[in-house]
């Protein structure tokens, strides 16, 4: 089962990804908006387990304390980007670590460059990428602790290769698949 909610100013993607048959589930960038999260999350019938960060930026942070206080949830973040949360992380995430979810798990993939600690988070059939991949673009890079070029070689050689069938989450805008992008984005034409 899998969500989206567009939240606060910036137009960030939450997402509530969870499993039917265990009730489990999980919140991926609760950005702002903590309401209309935890009404989707009742709505749904889900007790949540891990608040999963994909890096430090106030668009993908702003509701995470919130949160964490109403489901009791840890929530999760790469060390590099954990000055960005404003509050003590309960855990930190690294590049491979598995995150269980019911009877599956997301995969973390540690993608720097829009950020020091970006992740994307890889599970069947899926990957949200922050604001490291978009649908026909990819995260700002001019920020401080930013790095294009770590950026265009982690999708590259940690994105491109899980499959063109894969569907890509991206933090802001529009779902897409790897292949398309592959093909299609600008910034990895040759």
């Amino acid at each position: 089962m899998l969500r989206q909610l567009v939240v606060g100013p910036y137009q960030a993607n939450c997402y509530i990804l969870g499993h039917k048959e265990t009730g489990e589930g999980l919140v991926i960038d609760p950005g702002d908006e903590v309401f209309r999260i935890v009404k989707e999350i009742t709505r749904s019938g889900l007790k949540i387990r891990h608040i999963l960060i994909t890096h430090g930026h106030i668009d993908h942070v702003g509701g995470a304390k919130e949160l964490r206080r109403i489901t009791g949830a840890p929530a999760l973040i790469h060390p590099l980007d954990a000055m960005g949360l404003g509050f003590e992380p309960d855990g930190h995430l690294s590049d491979a670590q598995e995150i269980p979810i019911g009877n599956f798990s997301l995969s973390v993939i540690h993608t720097p460059g829009h950020s020091p600690g970006g992740v994307c988070f890889h599970g069947p059939g899926v990957v949200f990428t922050g604001d490291t991949l978009f649908a026909g673009s990819i995260g700002r890079t001019d920020f401080p602790r930013g790095n294009h070029h770590q950026l265009i070689r982690g999708v590259m050689e940690k994105i491109f290769p899980l499959g063109d069938d894969l569907r890509v989450y991206p933090g802001h805008g529009p779902h897409t698949t790897i292949g398309a992008e592959r093909r299609h984005n600008p910034f990895f034409r040759r």
